[in-house]
């Protein structure tokens, strides 16, 4: 679809997403993983980790194409559960669950609880036999291990090295420790290890580390409870391409390397193939959308050289000419201001990442504009796009596409200075679908009292 229509019909700024791009990545996972452990004679679950993206029409779209759903809240359950996936379908995680969501949980028979603290083992506990749960029934969960294995691009999205709030520790028995505990509570039933070691990860090595951990836990347990646990859950955390100097992780490769990995290791240890979960998340919804914005105030600034801060060397002026002065001491930048910002799209304020962008209703004039590309908030550091080139005729009214947003866009964005959160619309054979509308002045002020 000709993305001025989509304007036309849905204004700016706009979340689109190709529904039969998602629909093929999720596909890609399930057969591509199944295929690969089926070789080494075990099976593979995959949950889509929601809160990548998370809509009712997306938890249909990723349940007809064969996953399950991963929740870290409530609201999340909601949205799994209007969708109509069944609850032994859905897992739950989050590393301060209230005791409403658990008691949710339970009552809706999921999956799996995902377990991150010793002190949650007796509060799960506790709410299972309020709600009846015996040995005969028990509610299934998994524990989160902490497995030491530092993974991702920034400290904020890698989730398994020893400082940060999530798991217990795989170091000094933690771990063991409360798997014992767990395994002492007749209302739970212990059905797996659980690890997620970062986001946006483009190695494949720490997912080959942390599945070697994993088992060798699940070895270690079994020798000293006598009970090897079914399943094994080596997390998400795979990396795609935002801009042309990235490489998305090779799906097919990657489940032959972990099946291979798991078969290996068990051998070595002398146990049974576990069932094995992923839960990828942005690697499904990330490159299926795309964020549309239109362009306001262009704005050439003259800066010092020593203040240039990224793309500070050096830079193009209004006309696409370098501006540089002679003795390089100061160069103009041209901001571009768009009509969102860091309310629709907070990662890159937050951890610094990085996107591309194109002029996406017109073919731009010769030349290039050293620009960045900034949001309408009042705040200094609403930078979308720090350094980037756009066509030297960038105007008022252009229509700018940043790719690769699906994920972690709409699901992070906020209403700062009151600003409207946009609309999800699916693209599909020509049709345009909203997802999920754009909120109103009337939202907004129907939640204030007054």
């Amino acid at each position: 679809m000709d993305v001025r229509s989509l304007v036309e019909e849905h204004g700016t700024p706009v979340y689109v997403i190709d529904e039969a791009d998602l629909r093929l990545r999720a596909r890609t996972f399930v057969e591509a993983f199944r295929a690969a452990f089926a070789e080494v004679g075990t099976s593979v679950d995959v949950y889509y980790a929601g809160k990548s993206f998370l809509s009712v029409a997306v938890a249909r779209w990723v349940r007809e194409e064969g996953l399950r759903v991963d929740t870290c809240s409530g609201g999340e359950l909601a949205v799994a559960v209007r969708a109509g996936v069944p609850g032994p379908e859905i897992g739950l995680h989050g590393n301060n669950k209230s005791d409403d969501e658990i008691r949710r949980a339970i009552e809706l028979r999921v999956g799996r609880i995902v377990i991150d603290s010793a002190a949650e083992v007796e509060r799960v506990a506790t709410l299972a036999r309020e709600a009846g749960r015996t040995s005969s029934d028990p509610v299934p969960v998994m524990l989160r291990v902490t497995t030491g294995i530092h993974a991702g691009g920034h400290e904020f999205i890698s989730t398994a090295h020893e400082d940060q709030k999530f798991g217990v520790s795989l170091a000094g028995g933690a771990a063991l420790a409360v798997l014992r505990d767990v395994l002492a509570h007749p209302e739970l039933d212990l059905v797996g290890l659980h690890s997620h070691i970062g986001s946006q990860i483009q190695d494949p090595a720490g997912f080959r580390a942390a599945a070697s951990a994993l088992l060798g836990l699940r070895a270690e347990l079994r020798d000293v409870t006598g009970r090897l646990v079914p399943e094994v859950d080596l997390g998400g955390g795979y990396g795609i391409a935002y801009t042309s100097d990235e490489t998305p992780i090779d799906v097919a490769h990657l489940a032959r390397e972990l099946a291979q990995i798991v078969r290996d290791a068990c051998a070595e240890l002398g146990t049974a193939l576990p069932a094995i979960s992923i839960e990828p998340g942005r690697a499904i919804s990330g490159p299926a959308g795309v964020t549309v914005y239109r362009v306001g105030v262009v704005k050439p600034v003259t800066v010092s050289g020593g203040s240039g801060g990224s793309g500070g060397s050096g830079g193009s002026g209004a006309s696409g000419e370098a501006e540089e002065a002679s003795d390089g001491s100061t160069f103009v930048r041209t901001y571009v201001s768009v009509d969102g910002g860091m309310s629709d799209n907070i990662r890159p304020a937050l951890y610094g990442a990085t996107y591309s962008v194109r002029l996406a209703d017109r073919e731009g004039a010769a030349g290039v504009l050293r620009s960045r590309v900034v949001g309408k908030h009042c705040e200094s550091g609403d930078i979308l796009l720090p350094d980037v080139e756009l066509p030297a005729d960038v105007a008022p009214g252009d229509l700018l596409a940043v790719p690769a947003t699906g994920a972690y866009g709409r699901s992070m964005a906020s209403n700062y200075n009151n600003l409207l959160k946009p609309p999800v619309v699916a693209v599909r054979d020509g049709v345009s679908t909203v997802l999920v509308r754009r909120e109103t002045e009337e939202d907004l002020l129907a939640l204030d009292l007054g």
